[in-house]
């Protein structure tokens, strides 16, 4: 089973619409037991960071989350909580990747909202996706360049697309919003 994380954030009905369309079976679910269960965990969102936060303090899903030892995959704002801090309302995060979000500089259009290409794609999620292709982001925030960095996007500066640490995977892009790529990438963590 598929544990998609709720938290009355945005897109967990595209996250589980795009595993529909790959007959992939998941539930949308806040309880802690049948997320321990679930074979692997997505941590899906949309919303602004402070009060998300603490949306997850209400049901300790933000002391539960970094203890699952399942694949876990957070995406757009599930990847920025999962870093030490956050900009956005001064957010402390749930640590799991040792990194600051930071809000990109006024000096271009924010949020970053559309179709970009990614480089130096080193995660096992990116098997089989080829050079080049496109994925789909909104974010005003973005996660630095580190040593979790498995992925990068430039716009106004190089920043992590995507990161890993042990069983921790996260994009910055929505997958479930980026066509054949996405689904690529959803098959992929779902093998993990």
């Amino acid at each position: 089973m598929i544990a998609i994380i709720k938290y009355n954030g945005g897109n967990v009905n595209s996250v589980q619409n795009a595993l529909n369309r790959l007959d992939v079976k998941s539930v949308i679910t806040d309880d802690p037991e049948l997320i321990q269960k679930a074979d692997k965990v997505i941590f899906p969102g949309v919303g602004e960071a402070s009060s998300t936060m603490n949306l997850l303090k209400e049901k300790k899903l933000n002391l539960l989350i970094p203890e699952l030892r399942q694949p876990v995959l957070g995406i757009c704002l599930g990847m920025q909580l999962m870093c030490k801090d956050n900009e956005e309302g001064n957010t402390t995060g749930m640590g799991i990747f040792d990194i600051s979000v930071k809000r990109f500089p006024a000096k271009g259009i924010i949020p970053h909202m559309g179709w970009n290409t990614l480089s130096d794609c080193t995660s096992p999620l990116f098997q089989g996706i080829e050079k080049e292709n496109d994925v789909y982001f909104v974010h005003s925030y973005y996660c630095e360049l580190s040593a979790y960095t498995t992925s990068v996007c430039d716009y106004l500066l190089p920043f992590s697309a995507s990161l890993q640490k042990d069983n921790f995977f996260a994009t910055q892009f929505h997958p479930e919003k980026s066509g054949k790529t996405g689904n690529l990438l959803l098959k992929n963590f779902l093998k993990l």
